[in-house]
């Protein structure tokens, strides 16, 4: 369907320049439900992917898919004469979706379901440490920076960011993996394995690869029509940034909300913090190399109250994620800070 979706749309894209407003707003309507569908059939390949490899490196293979498809539009839809503050946003957008959202409701749900869930405590704090010190060095650091600086702190940044994931990663699938994976006690099926084994990740992967590039494609054609439903209408640039980052948490909610359900909190901790270290920790360094290179900065410090609400929602979360066991009340308080996000973001703030 994404696919079909955008041949249409690159058919029609010139013709609807002089459409109407109405027109236009419903052109973006369509264009980001295909994204979302793609998006979607994106994260379920992986998701297939993932059940073959097992944690860490299934939930490893989630996150970095969903945080390609987030680079992937934040490039494009900031290089059509976009804010400058627009990957800031998107970010910490994404940030806020990812830990009291999908954690938030995750817990939430399944406290309510299952009561106490358990999980390996080593993920949480090594996920908080490495977001707060990413989160640091990227976001917070450069409002302190002069700005004829900002191409050294830029390429330092880049270097920075590639080491901790560098080392994450080795510390991710080496000797380490066990901090990622949690031993969940056996249940008893009637059913019998299946005889053929697991399904080939070979045909999974090209799928996935097909649904990047119509991701791709989408993306390009939502920046137009997004220009076109917002000339002259003062909308805050929030709203642009939390459409991105909702449709790469979109397949990542669904994912994490099931994973509660079925009492495997350590894929729930494993997605929601490991995608919001990946998307500070790769999309950073992405959208900085593309400002070296087009010589256009980004605006990569956060306002004093993203700041706080950013501190706040990590600190919250190194409390809440210290003991290896997630409760109903746990969630609720993310799930209060992320209505607080929602909410700020409507007074424009």
């Amino acid at each position: 369907m994404a696919c079909a979706v955008a041949v249409a749309g690159y058919a029609l894209d010139n013709q609807l320049n002089g459409a109407s407003r109405l027109a236009s707003v419903t052109e973006t309507a369509v264009l980001i439900t295909a994204i979302l569908f793609a998006s979607l059939s994106v994260a379920r390949h992986a998701e297939r992917i993932a059940q073959r490899l097992g944690d860490p490196y299934g939930s490893m293979i989630l996150t970095l898919s969903a945080v390609l498809v987030e680079v992937i539009v934040l490039a494009i839809v900031s290089s059509k004469g976009g804010s400058p503050t627009l990957v800031r946003d998107s970010i910490y957008s994404a940030v806020m979706l990812d830990i009291n959202g999908i954690l938030g409701v995750a817990a939430l749900i399944g406290g309510f379901k299952h009561g106490e869930q358990s999980y390996n405590d080593d993920s949480a704090r090594t996920y908080s440490v490495m977001i707060l010190t990413a989160v640091t060095v990227s976001m917070i650091i450069p409002e302190f920076v002069p700005l004829p600086s900002w191409r050294a702190y830029s390429a330092f940044t880049i270097v920075a960011m590639l080491l901790l994931y560098g080392v994450f990663l080795r510390m991710q699938t080496g000797p380490h993996s066990y901090f990622f994976s949690y031993s969940y006690p056996e249940k008893k099926s009637r059913r019998n394995p299946p005889a053929d084994g697991p399904a080939p990740w070979r045909p999974a992967a090209a799928i996935m690869a097909a649904g990047i590039i119509a991701v791709g494609a989408l993306a390009e054609l939502m920046s137009h029509s997004l220009e076109r439903s917002l000339d002259g209408v003062d909308v805050p640039i929030g709203l642009v940034a939390l459409i991105v980052a909702g449709i790469s948490a979109a397949p990542e909610m669904l994912t994490a909300l099931r994973a509660a359900l079925a009492n495997r909190m350590q894929s729930v901790v494993n997605i929601a913090l490991g995608a919001s270290l990946s998307t500070v920790i790769l999309t950073v360094p992405a959208m900085e190399v593309m400002a070296l290179i087009s010589g256009q900065r980004i605006d990569m410090a956060m306002t004093p109250l993203q700041t706080l609400m950013m501190l706040v929602t990590l600190l919250v979360a190194a409390i809440n994620l210290n003991d290896g066991q997630t409760n109903a009340i746990e969630g609720m308080t993310h799930f209060v800070l992320f209505g607080a996000f929602l909410m700020l973001l409507g007074l424009g703030l």
